[in-house]
């Protein structure tokens, strides 16, 4: 396997889960500032020009974050990420889909519309005015899941799991280009703090991290 890889929280999530996970990727750096990502040699391996792109053995190529990691889970299934009963995949599966419509989402567009706009206006359809009022969905979404993690030390309560990676990933990235987490969530802070520490959260950072750059 062969990951093309770059500066940005989606990346960053994909290396934090197989950091988890004890797997060592083979890595191919790409110019997402430089639009390298946008380029035909790159557009013929994932046509949607969206990094990370996981290559196969087999020469196939996977795209998406949860589908990445999901797939990495299946090929070596400990330690469990997603889970090990259907009951524990069904949960895992459905807080990361919660987190990455209602948070990550919004966060992100409202970064591509706002401090990311020089880097996204000629690549996206990009909607400056909707930026502030992603942003406030997000933060809406944060303080509910907040409230949702009393008592707990993760998002599916004991277990750390896919759904816990994508969204550090996420709030790690934005909080340092305009959406930082508030700290008087005291939940989701003692959450952010917690995951922080894990061995898994140094080792997956870029080593250009600070630098702004995502997805597309």
């Amino acid at each position: 396997m062969k990951m093309f890889n770059s500066l940005g929280p989606n990346p960053r999530i994909v290396r934090m889960f197989a950091a988890e996970k004890g797997i060592e990727l083979e890595t191919e750096e790409v110019d997402l500032m430089g639009g390298a990502n946008r380029q035909e040699a790159f557009l013929a391996k994932n046509p949607s020009g969206q990094l990370p792109t996981l290559v196969l053995g087999n020469g196939a190529c996977l795209s998406e974050v949860t589908a990445i990691c999901e797939y990495l889970e299946d090929t070596q299934p400990t330690p469990a990420l997603v889970g090990t009963t259907p009951e524990e995949k069904a949960e895992t599966r459905m807080w990361t889909r919660k987190v990455d419509l209602n948070i990550a989402e919004p966060m992100a567009n409202g970064f591509r519309y706002a401090e990311g706009l020089a880097i996204f206006k000629d690549r996206l359809h990009c909607i400056p005015q909707a930026a502030d009022d992603l942003k406030a969905t997000a933060r809406e979404w944060i303080a509910k899941l907040d409230g949702w993690m009393e008592g707990k030390s993760y998002i599916c309560g004991e277990r750390f799991t896919m759904a816990d990676v994508f969204l550090f990933g996420m709030l790690d990235f934005f909080a340092s280009v305009g959406q930082p987490v508030d700290t008087s969530q005291k939940n989701v802070a003692a959450w952010y703090q917690r995951v922080g520490a894990r061995p898994s959260a140094e080792k997956s950072l870029h080593p250009a991290a600070g630098a702004a750059g995502m997805r597309g």
